[in-house]
């Protein structure tokens, strides 16, 4: 018998999505917060090794460079892992290239282990390529490998999934930082090294999850797989209309291989798209959210909040990303736009803030909850919604390139933001958010005028609605041309009579 999708209990789709996400997106924000707590211990550290090794003093701007440069280095290995994620999930396919990926983690916590040890930051400096290496994969294959997996109608929430994970990590990064946990001077080391722990928890549940339908099916050829994955993920029958919209996708693909980066970017009909992806997902580390969590301290000490509180305050800018479950309320579109004009507001309220807060003697207090409120803003829009702008824009061939430049945009503007935003809060001091703001007022203008809403709609729908941007002058040049024939042909007919 058939049973409806919506009836049935697709709990195996559940907690494929939680192990995957926890070897994947979560290690993103694992590996963000937990630079945060040891930042004294480790520049301490880099002090030692110099005095100890060459028998010299740094200065603080030199330590703070290569402080910088240790924090910094893991978005280069994120841009690294963006680049390989798409030959992999090509070669390997969505799940293995998952339990692959943490060959790279298992080295870096191997390298921050011992780093103490063997009395060398270099060996932090390489851990962190590798860790960023791992999670510049995950960030790409992971929201693929759930999209190409889901029924339509919970695509975007399983999606989402992969934003509610980096929430939770950067959470459990904050909890594990505490001085009374692994935050401390003593334990700086296991605290490098404790992602280790969700990479085991991947290795050992992973494998008894089908890989995505779609990836074989259409890149594999393999209907007989695709109908055994389906059906386990469902936890029912197949209903035929899935299966024919992947066989449709099939068809339309069918004869060509994967894209390469490069081709699209010569490809006129997928110029919008792509245009889409990359702005969406530079604005996603150029609007400065991710870069509070590695600068907490920072900003709230410009905000005036004592030193003994900071740590347990940044636990709840984490706790405010989970504000992304409201996304499959609202359109894709709605809640991107509405979440950078809120950004906007909230940086323009915390200049005003920081400008009066040796005048007035609460306005750093309105300065840090205009911290959590513009996370919830980050966490209502872009944090859920550019994870999954490339899935529902792109076909199956040009996805993983698709993945790849928007992982690549992302990576690349983190390690940016990264290295300017300590100088930019000692720099600009009050005005510190101003050019995080402007970049939030423009990505909403690009949102509100040139993407189409995805939500809900088949990639052919969706690809008709970026048709008309593609080739806008070109449709209207084609129907005043057929319509000349037309009036000429008129002419020649009366002119016949």
């Amino acid at each position: 018998a058939r049973f409806s999708i919506n009836q049935s209990s697709p709990l195996t789709l559940v907690l494929m999505v939680a192990s995957a996400a926890i070897g994947g997106t979560l290690q993103y924000g694992y590996n963000l917060a937990i630079m945060n707590s040891p930042t004294i211990f480790i520049q301490t550290f880099v002090n030692e090794t110099f005095l100890e090794r060459w028998d010299i003093q740094l200065e603080d701007y030199q330590v703070t460079l290569v402080w910088t440069i240790i924090v910094s280095i893991f978005s280069l290995g994120g841009l690294a892992g963006a680049i390989i994620a798409g030959p992999m999930t090509i070669r390997f396919g969505r799940k293995k290239c998952l339990l692959l990926n943490n060959i790279f983690l298992m080295s870096g916590a191997l390298l921050a282990l011992t780093s103490r040890a063997a009395n060398s930051f270099e060996m932090i400096i390489i851990s962190r390529v590798l860790i960023g290496i791992n999670s510049g994969i995950s960030m790409n294959v992971q929201p693929m490998y759930f999209g190409e997996s889901a029924p339509k109608h919970l695509r975007g929430a399983i999606s989402l999934s992969s934003a509610v994970f980096t929430s939770f990590g950067v959470v459990l990064g904050q909890v594990v930082g505490l001085r009374e946990i692994l935050g401390s001077e003593s334990c700086w080391h296991y605290l490098l090294a404790s992602n280790a722990i969700p990479g085991f928890i991947q290795l050992l549940t992973l494998p008894w999850f089908p890989e995505s339908p779609r990836y074989l099916l259409i890149d594999r050829g393999d209907k007989e797989a695709c109908i055994k994955a389906l059906r386990q993920l469902r936890g029912c029958e197949v209903q035929s209309s899935e299966l024919d919209e992947i066989l449709q996708e099939q068809a339309d693909t069918k004869g060509m291989r994967p894209r390469r980066p490069w081709e699209l970017f010569a490809d006129r009909s997928v110029r919008w798209q792509l245009i889409t992806v990359m702005i969406i997902s530079s604005a996603m580390q150029l609007c400065g959210n991710d870069s509070i969590y590695f600068y907490a301290s920072y900003v709230f000490k410009e905000a005036g909040i004592s030193d003994d509180q900071i740590q347990y305050i940044t636990i709840g800018t984490g706790t405010c990303e989970f504000t992304n479950l409201l996304i499959e309320r609202k359109g894709r579109r709605f809640m991107l736009m509405g979440g950078f004009i809120l950004m906007t507001v909230w940086a323009v309220v915390f200049t005003i803030a920081l400008s009066f807060e040796h005048y007035v003697s609460w306005m750093p207090y309105l300065s840090m909850a205009c911290i959590f409120t513009y996370i919830l803003s980050f966490g209502m829009g872009p944090a859920g919604v550019t994870g999954v702008l490339p899935t529902e824009i792109f076909n199956q061939t040009a996805r993983p390139a698709a993945y790849m430049i928007a992982g690549s945009m992302m990576w690349i503007n983190l390690f940016v933001i990264g290295m300017i935003f300590p100088f930019l809060v000692s720099e600009l001091s009050e005005y510190c958010f101003v050019p995080f703001g402007a970049v939030c007022l423009l990505s909403a203008l690009y949102v509100g005028l040139f993407l189409p809403e995805t939500k809900g709609k088949s990639l052919s729908a969706i690809t008709s609605e970026f048709h008309k941007l593609n080739f806008k002058g070109e449709d209207k040049r084609k129907e005043s041309q057929t319509q000349a024939q037309y009036q000429l042909g008129e002419v020649c007919l009366s002119t016949a009579l």
